[in-house]
């Protein structure tokens, strides 16, 4: 039998001061963290509010979240030394996910980062190719690194960051 983590019965009005006073800790301010919320719950302003005054529990709080903003899955990092990414439980992804965003808010990223493009949902696609744009980027700097690392090193002059030390002797034997 599994045990459900106790922040899933936890309250959500309960966390988001938390979530407000790090943002603004940091300079930033309670309209980015509701606009973070906002963007990833698909929530207007009046439900995000009813959801805190009725101390909405965290599993109810995702579970009744109008649409789930598909570019969440966009993003990717650690939370307390948990990859995002590679959280199993579906609940538990989408409170790391918000906990990944609100870390990136304090940090100072620009909101345009944060919140993936403004929720583009899927990458662009380049007309011509099929590919999308970061895909197609990324096999390209794949191709120049694996192109530097198999090239012979360069010369080039090496700085020290300490001083010179010479040979001993006059280098003649």
């Amino acid at each position: 039998m599994t045990t459900r983590h106790r922040i899933f019965t936890t309250s959500f009005a309960s966390v988001y001061p938390h979530y407000v006073a790090k943002a603004e800790k940091k300079g930033r301010t309670k309209a980015e963290v509701d606009e973070i919320i906002l963007w990833m719950t698909g929530l207007d302003p009046a439900g995000l509010e009813a959801h805190l005054a009725g101390k909405t529990d965290f599993e109810t709080f995702f579970a009744q979240a109008p649409a789930l903003n598909p570019a969440r899955e966009l993003i990717t990092g650690s939370v307390c030394g948990v990859r995002v990414e590679q959280v199993e439980d579906p609940l538990m992804r989408e409170i790391r996910y918000l906990d990944k965003l609100i870390d990136e808010l304090a940090k100072g990223r620009p909101m345009g980062k944060i919140l993936r493009g403004k929720g583009r949902a899927t990458p662009h696609t380049s007309s011509s190719s099929g590919l999308t744009r970061g895909s197609d980027v990324g096999r390209r700097r794949t191709a120049e690194r694996r192109t530097a690392a198999s090239a012979p090193p360069l010369r080039t002059a090496c700085r020290r960051s300490g001083p010179r030390v010479e040979p001993e002797g006059d280098g003649v034997d």
